[in-house]
């Protein structure tokens, strides 16, 4: 019976991911995993999660990227199956920062104006400087 209870409480961390609907389908879940982007911090060790079938369990913190947002996760359950969202939020909790205003976008170093056709190779060579240091 302890086992049984054992292998309730802990899950695979991709499919805790798919589950908790921060992944779309479950292999684009596991590939984010595989690729190293995921550092789960249990009790006070932090490690960097390669593979998918990492185990998750209650209690264990998740910090990853997606996009250009810093996201950390405190894994409340383990999910039985991928529900709806409301049920998917239960799972978790977000101790994530807000994200930046919708109006407020970060400059880029050398930005051109839409529709302004190829860079130069001015351009090119500025860009370079830039990217370089």
């Amino acid at each position: 019976m302890n086992e049984a209870v054992a292998t309730q409480e802990t899950q695979r961390l991709d499919r805790w991911l798919w589950c908790a609907r921060f992944f779309k389908t479950r292999t684009l879940a596991s590939k984010f995993v595989s690729d190293g982007n995921v550092r789960v911090t249990r009790a006070e060790a932090t490690q960097r999660a390669d593979k998918a079938s990492f185990s998750v369990r209650p209690g264990d913190v998740l910090v990853f990227t997606r996009g250009a947002r810093l996201r950390i996760i405190t894994v409340e359950a383990c999910a039985e199956r991928r529900g709806p969202a409301a049920e998917a939020q239960t799972l978790y909790t977000d101790q994530s920062p807000p994200p930046p205003p919708k109006g407020e976008t970060t400059p880029t170093p050398f930005a051109r104006e839409k529709g302004a056709g190829r860079p130069t190779k001015k351009d090119r060579r500025a860009l370079d400087a830039v990217k370089s240091g």
